[in-house]
């Protein structure tokens, strides 16, 4: 992860960098030229305020006086006749200027132009402006500059562009590193949850989570730990579960199949204990079989074939199946079902659901009570509810009854031959025909199961 905050932090570098040194690169070359256009300008307009000076008064007094006014600047001016012969000069001429003047062109227009702008190769940039009276040039005046004061200025320009540019490469890369931290710090956090949840440990926490693709990282992280933790305490439920329940009846085939091998165990004896064995066979054969059964539908390695079903021929059917076992319990099966009711499910699939609701409903009830099933319609949605009047389940049991090998009461249910896997497996038949299943109890008053397709 540290490997990542270096990536993170060159690539913003890198960007950044790039960005500022093309805007400054720019700005550095448009304020240089602005500067010296700027100082152009101002030296041709300041030969075309002398031009119009002498254009009004051309006189030898008015000659001196700009000479003396232009002694006192860090400009030179120079007044030549129309041949180009030098009239007057505020200070010494040099080679580099005559060779500017002799440059010249010969026609000038009466704004003037500049003669040269070259500031980094010659030693002065110069402008001239001819001085028309009644129609006829008299002369031109040539203004001069020394180009060290503009080199001067870009100097100084120069030192300020790096100061600046030093500063901001300083403060981008503080910028950077808190940046870089802030991105990768809830990933090396979150690096280090998850090598925690891979080797088994899954209280993990991380620090308060940002609202954004970070945070929402992080939370299913958190999610992920929690289900994780869910399941290993499921799966170690799970499998110490089977292990009792398989060791049960195992226990018991084995211990009266030892008894039975006696010599001195009597034919009466030996019925008994032959009977005992085959009744803990039967359980445990049902035991892997509903255990088959939930295997084939966590692999989702079993088929829903779904056809129309005319539902009350349907359920009659059923709970003609059953009255055999309410009979013994002498309980009595109520149906009400709308025979115009129709609905589109797996009906051997569904027949399962129901006979495991009545049988869980006949184990925890008394004699001479009732269970109803009773169907209707709402809203376009199927509902069946499979109610009994036993003693019902606990408010705190309730959450859990779907959860596999759950039982209530451990000690009545194991007596009943239950292994808690009947509500399991019918949660998981109702969701794969697309539908719900809810349970309703009142202690000592009765449970209702409530399926919704």
């Amino acid at each position: 992860m540290n490997k990542l905050s270096f990536k993170i932090g060159v690539l913003f570098f890198l960007a950044i960098f790039l960005l500022e040194s093309i805007s400054m690169f720019f700005l550095h070359n448009t304020i240089i030229h602005s500067r010296v256009h700027d100082e152009l300008s101002a030296l041709q307009t300041r030969g075309n305020n002398h031009r119009e000076i002498l254009e009004a008064a051309f006189h030898e007094e008015t000659i001196k006086h700009i000479a003396l006014m232009e002694s006192r600047t860090d400009t030179q001016v120079i007044l030549t006749d129309q041949k180009g012969k030098i009239v007057m000069s505020s200070n010494t001429v040099t080679r580099n200027m005559r060779k500017i003047i002799q440059s010249a062109p010969k026609k000038v227009p009466h704004d003037g132009l500049i003669l040269e702008e070259d500031w980094q190769r010659e030693a002065y940039i110069a402008s001239v402006s001819p001085i028309i009276i009644n129609n006829e040039i008299n002369g031109y005046v040539y203004m001069f500059q020394n180009t060290q004061k503009i080199k001067d200025l870009i100097s100084g320009l120069n030192r300020h562009f790096l100061l600046a540019g030093v500063l901001s490469l300083l403060f981008m890369f503080i910028i950077i590193i808190f940046l870089t931290r802030f991105v990768t710090l809830p990933l090396i956090q979150m690096s280090e949850a998850t090598k925690r949840i891979s080797k088994g440990d899954f209280s993990v926490s991380l620090p308060k989570l940002r609202k954004d693709e970070m945070g929402e990282l992080g939370e299913s992280i958190m999610i992920l730990a929690h289900d994780l933790e869910l399941l290993k305490n499921e799966r170690d439920e799970f499998l110490a579960s089977i292990s009792h329940e398989l060791r049960t009846p195992l226990t018991y085939i084995k211990g009266y199949a030892e008894i039975a091998r006696r010599k001195d165990t009597g034919v009466e004896d030996l019925d008994k204990y032959l009977g005992i064995i085959h009744e803990e066979a039967v359980k445990l054969s049902k035991l892997v079989k509903e255990l088959f059964h939930l295997a084939k539908m966590d692999e989702n390695n079993f088929s829903i074939e779904k056809e129309p079903v005319h539902l009350r021929p349907y359920l009659l059917g059923i709970a003609e199946k059953f009255s055999l076992a309410l009979k013994e319990n002498q309980m009595e099966l109520v149906l009400n079902c709308p025979d115009d009711l129709y609905s589109c499910l797996d009906p051997i699939r569904f027949e399962q659901v129901i006979l495991n609701l009545l049988v869980n409903a006949r184990k925890y009830s008394d004699p001479f009570t009732k269970i109803m099933i009773d169907v209707s319609e709402m809203n376009s949605k199927l509902h069946i509810k499979v109610a009994d009047q036993g003693k019902g389940i606990p408010e705190k049991d309730l959450p859990r009854i779907f959860e596999r090998f759950y039982r209530v009461e451990k000690s009545r249910a194991r007596a009943l031959g239950g292994a808690g896997l009947g509500l399991a497996i019918v949660k998981q038949l109702v969701e794969a025909q697309g539908g719900t299943i809810h349970v309703t109890s009142r202690p000592n008053v009765g449970t209702t199961f409530e399926i919704i397709l």
